[in-house]
């Protein structure tokens, strides 16, 4: 009953937290921000709406602090590192809460991706290519460096039932539709979404299991095989679609979805901190 009571709880204050996004979303359109500024923003709107939590932000987390978190686990787990100083860096960083135990918890780790600049180039009439007479250059494998990251912020994620990972993808290497695009000269190029050369997209969907793109994954999922529950963190990867640049009013809103759902899923172990100040409302 507590951790429902708690869910709800946590839900009311999210509804109140809906207008953190208009403010902020009004501070990012003045400058051309990165993912990280937006993840900033965000801090401030959680600590807002959440004054009685803690909340801080880090860049990065150590390989060292990874393995610890694994051998936690099973001391079979995290033994091995090479590097002393080795981290991973998503380009959004984490955010994290502070539970009833002071243990810091992840609610958010973000990345922004943008690979092809064929709707620029053929926008500016400029032909790409070895000879320059290509109308759309080939893809590159660039993105698959997430990869890296998405494995190892669930290996020191693996105790949670949660996985806050976003990755916002925007350019023409992650069409889901068909575009037409017109030269300078009136020429119109049509770039298909399904061609291999171009899409990348099934290069990121090993990261989340096949399931949906621009939905929230948050909430790890549990599947059956042979009688045995299997756990699957899934990146939550969202894309424009037709490679136009996301607007940051709306990867806040996203942002501030999965923070809030985080804090859900961890209602129980928040418990205190939450209830602590009620009185005063």
């Amino acid at each position: 009953m507590k951790k429902k009571n708690q869910s709800e709880r946590l839900t009311n204050q999210h509804k109140k937290s809906k207008g953190v996004i208009g403010i902020f979303g009004e501070l990012a359109k003045k400058h051309d921000v990165s993912v990280r500024d937006l993840s900033k923003l965000v801090l401030k709107g959680l600590e807002n709406t959440y004054p009685e939590l803690k909340f801080r932000f880090r860049a990065s987390v150590s390989k060292k602090e990874i393995n610890d978190s694994l051998k936690k686990l099973d001391n079979y787990l995290g033994q091995t590192l090479f590097v002393e100083k080795a981290r991973i860096t998503p380009d959004g960083g984490f955010i994290e809460v502070q539970d009833d135990n002071e243990n810091w918890r992840i609610i958010l780790v973000s990345e922004a991706k943008f690979q092809g600049k064929d709707i620029e180039n053929i926008k500016k009439g400029n032909l790409v290519g070895k000879n320059n007479d290509q109308d759309i250059m080939h893809a590159g494998n660039a993105i698959e460096r997430s990869h890296k990251n998405i494995s190892e912020v669930a290996n020191y994620m693996l105790s949670e039932t949660h996985f806050p990972y976003v990755i916002f993808l925007e350019g023409s290497n992650f069409l889901t539709e068909t575009v037409n695009i017109e030269r300078p000269d009136g020429r119109v190029v049509e770039l298909k979404y399904h061609l291999g050369s171009l899409n990348r997209l099934d290069r990121l969907s090993a990261a989340n299991y096949g399931m949906p793109f621009n939905t929230n994954l948050c909430k790890n999922r549990f599947v059956s095989v042979e009688d045995n529950a299997v756990m699957l963190q899934a990146a939550s990867m969202y894309t424009t679609g037709d490679g136009r640049r996301w607007e940051p009013e709306k990867m806040l809103e996203i942002m501030l979805e999965i923070a809030n759902m985080s804090l859900q899923i961890l209602g129980s172990d928040i418990f205190l901190q939450l209830t602590a100040n009620k009185g005063n409302e």
